[in-house]
């Protein structure tokens, strides 16, 4: 089981709110997963899929900072 730190956020966000907190596409935005360049979907249902919203924080804070993932 994986251990997430309690202050961390536990909302999940849909595609299109990553979308538009990210301003990348879609499919930009599954293209970077693939390359290992931004954090993993977490499987909600058998079709749903969603992303912590500190995990998109976090990429945001290191892209804001110049650092590449």
């Amino acid at each position: 089981m994986i251990e997430r730190d309690s202050t961390q956020s536990k909302r999940i966000l849909k595609i299109p709110e990553v979308s538009q907190r990210t301003a990348l596409s879609k499919s930009s935005i599954y293209d970077l997963i693939k390359a290992g360049q931004f954090p993993k979907q977490i499987k909600l249902s058998a079709r749903s899929v969603g992303w912590l919203e500190s995990d998109v924080d976090n990429w945001l804070d290191a892209r804001i900072a110049g650092e590449v993932i």
